[in-house]
């Protein structure tokens, strides 16, 4: 399999990038975002304004003008035509019980926005405190449990709009 880049500019042009290409492509690093290219006796100057290298989407600036880049390789594109998504996370909208325990304590309430790893909940079991904490922000819809409550694995605890 050769390694081959598809750059899509602003989802409207696409561009095939071969390693040959980027090996000839004259590329002095200014900084840890800019960048000074020089390809086919032509100069850019580039800035990586935003990026999200899960994803592959990039915003860049180059030579002022700004462009929306998402770069895929030809696995990324294989596994596209076979109808997966590669890097892209799947939203949790509710969290259930990893094991059977006792619930002693909850911090939170309905309708309360939490953070990423936002303290949740706390889950008694074997005589060990586990901390549930948020797997992403949003705002808290439902809580299934009570201070008190005797837990199942796998019972419904939290639910996200």
């Amino acid at each position: 399999m050769s390694s081959t880049h598809k750059v899509k500019v602003n989802k409207e042009f696409e561009f095939i990038l071969s390693e040959d290409d980027i090996a000839t492509a004259d590329i002095i690093k200014n900084s840890d975002s800019k960048l000074h290219i020089i390809h086919n006796n032509l100069s850019y100057h580039t800035e990586i304004l935003q990026s999200d290298f899960n994803t592959k989407n990039y915003t860049i600036k180059v030579n002022g003008n700004t462009y929306k880049v998402s770069i895929s390789n030809s696995l990324d594109t294989m596994i596209s035509e076979m109808g997966f998504s590669i890097g892209a996370s799947k939203q949790v909208n509710s969290i259930t019980s990893p094991m059977p325990g006792l619930i002693i304590d909850i911090p939170i309430k309905v309708g309360q926005t939490v953070q990423k790893d936002e303290y949740l909940l706390v889950l008694e079991a074997m005589k060990m405190e586990n901390i549930i904490s948020s797997p992403r922000e949003g705002i808290v819809k439902s809580i299934a449990v009570e201070k008190g409550d005797a837990v199942d694995k796998g019972k419904l605890l939290i639910e996200f709009e």
